[in-house]
């Protein structure tokens, strides 16, 4: 009996134990498989997102989503990156099901070509038979070599006044305006190849966060302006409307803008106003005996934050 006791004991135990272990919030689990990139205002998740973690650097690597992940009209899951394209196969074991479109071999045209081989700064790939060489050898081998780029396709050639070469998954490109150790970048082959194909141009909209916990960062300050009226009396009222959005185009609330207007032979009248939650500052202004043909310039400067700022101009003439 009290053997039973105690292997019930042993039982409940384990068994707790094992409840602990468990991930139970499937909104955390969830939340921890969504990033949002305020950059260009699109997230990626799932097995995307793994993927894109799974390098140390994918900025370099990928750059940042350019549209969410979404189904062709030939059934393939896809999702675009400035310079990737990611591909779903739920025919691949798990792990393997995210691949990168092959945008070198689908991207390449020839161009006029530099043959240079050094052995002693060069590596030969008997796949495709074509060299990588020199500082091109140094990125290719430090982001993974074959398994991040495939292998060349091309000797180095000349496209649009650059060097470049290029791989199956892949372009480099020498800048020498860079500085040391900045000079092999990769073309923007996944904007390149959106293009190509026609994808809808929607697609590149900016979306909002799908992880609700997370407030999507503002990292620029767009302002707009302009007037009720383009063109008034010498004696009238007028009012100037400033419109404020983050780099996704949503409205931005509490942004501190000023307008000055720049009346002629008279020094520039600064008013204030604050935009609403729906990025909106309003500004009102009347005025009298104010010469007739005159164009007034207004100069609208926005802050927010302490820490972002954008400005624009607007103007209306006097008329009579």
């Amino acid at each position: 009996m009290i053997l039973m006791i105690l292997l019930r004991r042993s039982l409940a135990l384990l068994f707790t134990c094992c409840l602990m272990a468990i991930p139970w919030s499937s909104a955390n689990a969830q939340d921890a498989g969504i990033r949002y990139f305020p950059e260009t205002g699109h997230n990626v998740q799932g097995d995307f997102l793994r993927f894109y973690n799974a390098v140390s650097d994918p900025t370099t690597l990928y750059g940042y989503p350019i549209t969410e992940q979404f189904n062709r009209k030939d059934g393939m899951r896809v999702q675009y990156f400035q310079r990737a394209r990611f591909e779903y196969h739920p025919e691949l074991p798990d792990g393997q099901r995210v691949v990168l479109t092959d945008l070198g071999t689908q991207m390449y045209a020839p161009g006029a070509q530099l043959n240079i081989f050094n052995p002693f700064a060069c590596q030969l790939y008997t796949q495709t038979n074509f060299s990588v060489c020199f500082a091109f050898l140094d990125f290719y081998n430090k982001y993974g070599g074959p398994l991040q780029f495939g292998y060349p396709i091309s000797p180095f050639e000349y496209h649009d006044g650059m060097i470049v070469q290029y791989f199956q998954k892949a372009r480099m490109e020498w800048q020498p305006s860079n500085p040391e150790g900045e000079r092999v970048t990769l073309t923007d082959l996944g904007s390149l190849y959106f293009d190509k194909l026609g994808e809808d141009p929607a697609l590149k909209n900016a979306v909002q966060s799908l992880n609700a916990s997370i407030q999507p960062l503002i990292i620029s300050l767009q302002v707009r302006a302009f007037v009720w009226k383009a063109v008034t009396m010498g004696s009238d009222q007028q009012s100037i409307f400033i419109i404020a959005n983050n780099q996704s185009g949503q409205p931005i609330n509490n942004a501190a803008c000023t307008a000055a207007i720049q009346w002629p032979n008279e020094s520039a009248q600064v008013i204030g106003a604050t935009t609403n939650p729906s990025g909106i500052g309003t500004i009102q202004l009347s005025f009298v005996n104010k010469p007739s043909g005159s164009l007034i310039p207004v100069d609208v400067d926005c802050q927010y934050e302490n820490n972002l700022s954008g400005s624009t101009t607007t103007a209306f003439r006097i008329w009579y």
